[in-house]
């Protein structure tokens, strides 16, 4: 099976769409969406039907934290921009909309494979996976193999030996990276609606769990209309430039 990894999606109608379009040509499977899939963009109501849609079809979707903000409250440490974003967003979205987005688990088990937003060791206090101690601290709280995550916005993957040995790689997109059984893994695909690695083409992955092996994607997408969508909406104009400027 050959599962898309789509993260922090953020009303992006744009980069969502172009990702889902890649990863159909690619014969995906299935679908694991990781959280965040409003905030900061203008499109929350269309992306959060899209991924309602997949989960009828046996996707898998967890909560993340601007999505639990906008279902039921900001929380006070949120960027002014952020905020305003999670304000703007509930107004837009029907009851339906906000229900599903409330009623996200925190996290997901499939196998050996575990869907989170931001981390395994304590997945409602929203902590970034910064650097290899978040990693590891992360790999040790659960048994599963494979960690898929998201929240930070840019693509890592870490792994951990049987001896305790950390290590980690920075993905480069299209090169098929083969999972080895004899360490644990911790996979950030990247934002797909907020790249914040400098470059402004959408991130996602592939697991394909026959072969035991991710693939990392960059999908070029229609940055403009994303940031004038942003705009028209009243939004600050701080998130448009963040998509130009993928940071």
């Amino acid at each position: 099976m050959r599962i898309a990894l789509v993260t922090d999606l953020h009303a992006n109608r744009e980069a969502v769409q172009a990702v889902l379009d890649h990863a159909a040509a690619q014969g995906v499977d299935r679908h694991a969406f990781l959280g965040d899939l409003v905030g900061y963009g203008a499109d929350p109501g269309w992306v959060v039907d899209r991924v309602r849609e997949h989960v009828a079809r046996g996707a898998v979707a967890v909560q993340g934290n601007h999505d639990a903000a906008v279902a039921s409250a900001a929380s006070p440490t949120m960027r002014p921009e952020a905020r305003r974003a999670v304000e703007w967003t509930r107004e837009q979205l029907d009851r339906s909309q906000l229900e599903f987005l409330a009623g996200l688990p925190m996290q997901q088990r499939s196998g050996e494979l575990l869907f989170v937003h931001a981390n395994a060791f304590d997945p409602p206090a929203w902590d970034y996976i910064q650097g290899r101690a978040e990693a590891v601290r992360s790999m040790h709280a659960t048994t599963a193999r494979v960690t898929f995550c998201g929240h930070t916005h840019e693509p890592r993957l870490y792994h951990l030996s049987g001896l305790g040995k950390a290590g980690e790689f920075e993905p480069v997109a299209g090169e098929a990276i083969p999972l080895l059984g004899s360490r644990r893994w911790l996979a950030i695909p990247g934002s797909t609606g907020q790249p914040r690695d400098g470059n402004p083409a959408a991130c996602y992955a592939i697991y394909d769990d026959s072969q035991a092996e991710l693939t990392f994607w960059r999908v070029p997408y229609d940055v403009e209309a994303a940031g004038s969508r942003i705009l028209d909406a009243g939004l600050p104009s701080a998130l448009a430039a963040r998509l130009r400027d993928g940071r």
